[in-house]
């Protein structure tokens, strides 16, 4: 390929000149020109920093790309394939090549190939394998004090709690309020009934520290709940981890400690929040999972994937066909949990594989199904514009509000009054710290967390009018105006930040949040800090930070692991391809009690018919035909 023609695509924003170097560097390993490999190669790479896991040779080709129209279709995809199948550095699935070309056309760089096959032959492997338990007679009796029978209705978190005891992989999705954490709670009593106190390894982790607090804090909960059923709850374990920190990261490598040749030393394994873990980390954490171990995830398969390449739990769930369960599943179901996985639009064993691995939990515990929250979510997550327009204008829910701000220079304006409501109480409780009390100086801190957690501004986009910064700087000086925080320096008490970069000497992680305070622990000057997951708090001099920002606003994809009483979304005034169904979802999703939503309808409805696409062939892998 022509230099002028990579140089429209890289003005197009198509490519880099890092895929273009990568590009080069395997036309020069195969050791003969070839304009279909220079092509492929730098889109594969381009594809793979956007978040997909490969580029689909027979979607593109004899297309042409958008925003790049000038250069007319890309090449065929028969004579694409064939071109690159004559390459030196293109192989079929098995061989070691640095791209690797399969029979759907799909056109991998090795390593995610790799990181593909060996999760989907680890997922297969444990997908409908049963798991056996010691005393199986007596786990309807458990199931039954845990889920009591009431009327008619399908109990799918009963469903998913015996899935989830019986087998070797389950997954549990729901979205917020649908009790995932409440039913693994149950499973844990299940499986350290069945086996006996201190007989069985458990551990609890999540993609990212803040997502593993809230799952410590979430188990811990539920354990309160469980008191008085008959059940023995020392062993259930207290502390959730990183995924990172439960592999055992090697300073300054890719690796980890525990890998295929050194396994965890698990029999049970819960990830929350598992739509967070990309490709390459979920593909690691199955290779050091012993072959007997349990594997269950939980997460909401309609949020946001990972930040990283990949969308593993929105392909393992993604079947191609409607959820179905086997007439042996759905039997069982009726022996131990006296209700049958079938509602006529779920059940139909004859459509594909049975999917009896995956428990879908539909019923919201925190939500009425009246409420705005759960409307509106319900039309976002169905792509449903027009029905998510009439809720928003319908009004009369106390926990919706839309504000159509015609431009961002309007919103900066508008926003200010709900901002001063949304902060001022922790700006006044950060400003009693400075005083003496006779409070205990923890729980002081933690009061002023929580506050903080009470509201959050949620933007699609980093830059522009109605990015992250600009609305940071927003916030900063409308509190300033306010008297509420005094930012007219880089750190000024009650500073809130976000690290942007994990530490691991340091023990500070990408989306750890800080504040800049008096140091009342230990009467010193003033310190940044952060809360871990056993709630103790841990001081930080500003100048030892890593990477970080002001976090009065963030965005959508770091909000996910986070939950807020109240949240603002903030939609940019122009059409992006980053705004999707999956974006305003998650953002709706993050608050407990209230959304505001600030943006134009036409900007709306474009992000809630258009769906974000992560290309793999991890479902195919899982569940297409043998």
């Amino acid at each position: 390929m022509k230099d002028d023609a990579l140089d429209k695509l890289t003005s197009a924003g198509a490519i880099s000149s890092l895929d273009i170097h990568f590009a080069r560097f395997l036309e020069r390993l195969n050791g003969v020109r070839s304009s279909g490999l220079v092509l492929a190669a730098a889109l594969v790479s381009a594809h793979v920093r956007q978040g997909h896991i490969c580029i689909g040779l027979k979607n593109i080709g004899g297309k042409s790309m958008e925003g790049a129209a000038q250069l007319g279709p890309l090449p065929g995809p028969g004579a694409w394939c064939a071109e690159l199948a004559k390459t030196k550095v293109v192989g079929r699935p098995g061989e070691y090549k640095p791209l690797v070309l399969d029979d759907a056309g799909r056109l991998y760089l090795y390593r995610y190939w790799e990181y593909q096959r060996k999760l989907a032959d680890n997922l297969r492997a444990r997908i409908g394998e049963t798991a056996a338990l010691p005393s199986p007679g007596a786990l309807k009796d458990q199931l039954d004090r845990l889920f009591p029978p009431a009327g008619t209705e399908v109990d799918w978190q009963k469903i998913a709690a015996f899935a989830g005891a019986s087998k070797k992989f389950c997954v549990i999705s729901g979205g917020p309020g649908t009790g995932k954490t409440t039913t693994i709670a149950r499973i844990l009593a299940i499986l350290l009934e069945q086996y006996g106190p201190g007989a069985l390894r458990i551990a609890l982790a999540a993609p990212t520290g803040k997502a593993a607090a809230r799952l410590q804090e979430a188990i811990k909960d539920a354990k309160s709940n469980l008191t008085g059923l008959g059940y023995d709850l020392h062993s259930m374990p207290d502390s959730a981890s990183t995924i990172h920190r439960l592999l055992g990261f090697v300073q300054g490598t890719p690796y980890f400690v525990h890998n295929e040749a050194n396994p965890l030393p698990v029999d049970v394994l819960v990830i929350d929040e598992a739509s967070m873990a990309d490709l390459a980390l979920m593909s690691k954490l199955v290779q050091a999972l012993p072959p007997h171990a349990r594997l269950i995830l939980l997460g909401d398969k309609d949020q946001l994937s990972s930040v990283e390449a990949g969308a593993v739990l929105g392909d393992i769930c993604d079947t191609g066909s409607p959820i179905s369960f086997s007439t042996d599943f759905a039997d069982a179901c009726q022996e131990f949990c006296g209700c049958r996985p079938e509602d006529g639009s779920l059940f139909d064993a004859a459509a594909g594989k049975p999917k009896d691995c995956i428990i879908q939990l539909r019923k919201n515990y925190r939500f009425a199904g009246d409420s705005g929250i759960a409307l509106l979510s319900s039309a976002v997550r169905e792509k449903d514009d027009d029905r998510a327009v009439r809720v928003l204008r319908e009004g009369g829910y106390p926990d919706l509000a839309w504000n159509e701000a015609p431009s961002c220079k309007l919103l900066e304006k508008l926003i200010e009054s709900e901002v001063i409501e949304g902060f001022k109480d922790y700006a006044e409780a950060v400003e009693a710290l400075r005083h003496p009390s006779g409070e205990d100086p923890d729980e002081r801190l933690k009061k002023i967390f929580e506050l903080l957690e009470g509201f959050r501004i949620l933007a699609a986009v980093r830059a522009g009018p109605c990015g992250v910064a600009a609305l940071n700087d927003l916030v900063e000086e409308i509190l300033t105006d306010a008297h509420l925080v005094n930012a007219n320096r880089e750190w000024y008490v009650g500073r809130p930040v976000m690290v942007g970069r994990n530490d691991y000497n340091l023990r500070l992680f990408n989306g750890d949040i800080g504040i800049y305070l008096p140091d009342i622990l230990s009467g010193m000057d003033f310190t940044v800090f952060f809360q871990g997951p056993g709630g103790n708090f841990r001081p930080f001099n500003p100048l030892r930070l890593p990477q970080h920002e002001t976090v009065y606003a963030m965005t959508v994809h770091k909000s996910q692991g986070s939950e807020f009483d109240k949240v603002m979304l903030v939609l940019p005034d122009r059409d992006t391809p980053v705004l999707t169904r999956e974006l305003v979802y998650t953002a709706i999703t993050r608050a407990r009690q209230k959304v505001s939503l600030w943006g134009g309808e036409q900007i709306l409805r474009a992000a809630i018919t258009r769906s974000a696409e992560r290309l793999s062939g991890l479902s195919e892998s899982l569940w297409g035909e043998e």
